[in-house]
């Protein structure tokens, strides 16, 4: 077996190893033990691998960012207070109850990422749900999946995949993000609240929510948390429009908040810190090393030069094209290496704002359809999993398909066109 053959076989058994997780084993042991696989074969050498690590170097300090100000609004009770609200603003309809949850979905997944939605939101609205005697909390449940996806490119802070695709320096100011994804990006939102509430009208229909729900209070900690949340967004928000790369302002603010919070509330940093899910950054960084090793196998240049070659001849069925092609390889391998894979692609083939936007829509839209499609799916139903609740693949494919390719079929004829 030659070296390229055996090096896309290792890639393939790492992605396969991530989505499946034999044995039980966490994600971060398939991919780092197939990075360490490829160096040990000698499949990529030790300073090419450190150079694929150190090409997520911005990814590693927006996920920390991120994870911290998720763990910070999750331990100072700020998600739960969200959900209290919005079931008890809700007033006993279970349309207005779904209604609301998804537009809560939307705010975090845009302002905090797609993983605070699934890891943070999920245990929130189930609490909130069981409070209000929910009979059913699993249409409200799926709004966190759907809607972590979905809503992921409304800001290039809702989703670690935007950084990927658009790494590099090549990340647009906020201006010109908006001008490409704002329309695309209701389009996804609004098509995939409507086939949601469609798969799941039966239920709704039939459910109730309690009048009588005693809201949870927001402690002062909270308070703070919530303001710096707020605070966070708004400096991220600013390195948008002066087009910062994100990793370090993210980085930076999560620590700062974090830090000014348990400062002024005078708590340990412990159990923020064993709260945060540190499996992702090896993870990631296992990943990179197995599309470093892609690239010297001359599958990302072969890629990046078909991409090249169709965006100069028809543009429009390029980004659609693309768009498809990536949602389809994200719920075959998993969004996180095909994202890195088509990243990569986008980055050496220098295509425009539009063509990169569709291979970014077809990596973070295109994960529902399958429960594995993405890391953030992944994280809810895990989180699903700690509070009794089981979905299976084949149920969430047949609603997954409903929403995701009308979703995805809007969102990349608005890109299109626009």
């Amino acid at each position: 077996m030659n070296a390229l053959a055996m090096t896309w076989g290792v890639a393939g058994l790492t992605a396969l190893g991530v989505i499946t997780r034999p044995f039980a084993w966490p994600e971060a042991i398939w991919a780092v033990g197939g990075a360490l696989l490829l160096v040990g074969l000698g499949l990529i050498g030790p300073a090419e691998a450190w150079i694929g690590v150190a090409k997520g170097f911005d990814v590693y300090l927006f996920l920390i960012g991120m994870m911290l100000l998720s763990e910070l609004a999750r331990q100072e009770g700020l998600f739960d207070w969200l959900a209290s609200i919005t079931t008890t603003r809700a007033k006993g309809s279970s349309r207005r109850l779904f209604v609301l949850i998804f537009a809560v979905g939307v705010i975090v997944t845009a302002l905090l990422s797609n993983d605070a939605t699934a890891v943070v939101l999920t245990p929130a609205v189930y609490a909130a749900c069981k409070a209000a005697k929910v009979r059913d909390p699993m249409p409200h449940l799926l709004i966190c999946a759907f809607i972590a996806n979905a809503a992921s490119f409304v800001f290039p802070i809702s989703n670690p995949a935007n950084l990927v695709i658009f790494g590099g320096g090549n990340m647009p100011p906020l201006s010109r993000w908006l001008a490409i994804f704002g329309l695309p990006a209701i389009a996804s939102i609004f098509v995939t609240f409507l086939a949601l509430y469609w798969t799941q009208r039966s239920v709704i229909r039939a459910d109730s929510v309690a009048f009588d729900i005693q809201a949870v209070p927001l402690s002062a900690s909270g308070k703070l948390a919530g303001f710096a949340l707020c605070g966070t967004a708004a400096i991220l928000l600013a390195a948008s429009v002066l087009h910062f790369d994100l990793g370090l302002p993210t980085f930076l603010a999560g620590c700062v908040a974090t830090a000014a919070v348990l400062l002024i509330t005078r708590q340990s940093p412990v159990g923020t810190i064993k709260g945060v899910s540190w499996s992702v950054l090896p993870l990631v960084a296992g990943l990179f090393i197995v599309v470093e090793a892609l690239n010297q196998s001359g599958l990302i240049n072969n890629l990046s030069q078909y991409l090249s070659q169709n965006a100069s001849t028809s543009p429009t069925w390029s980004v659609a094209g693309a768009g498809v092609l990536v949602a389809l390889l994200s719920n075959l391998v998993n969004n996180l290496p095909a994202g890195l894979v088509a990243g990569s692609a986008v980055q050496l083939a220098d295509v425009s704002d539009k063509v990169a936007g569709g291979v970014l829509i077809g990596v973070d839209l295109g994960p529902n359809l399958c429960v594995t499609g993405s890391l953030a799916t992944i994280l809810w139903l895990t989180a699903l999993r700690r509070e009794g609740l089981e979905i299976g693949a084949w149920a969430f494919m047949r609603i997954g398909f409903v929403v995701m390719v009308p979703s995805l079929v809007a969102s990349l004829t608005v890109l299109a066109l626009q």
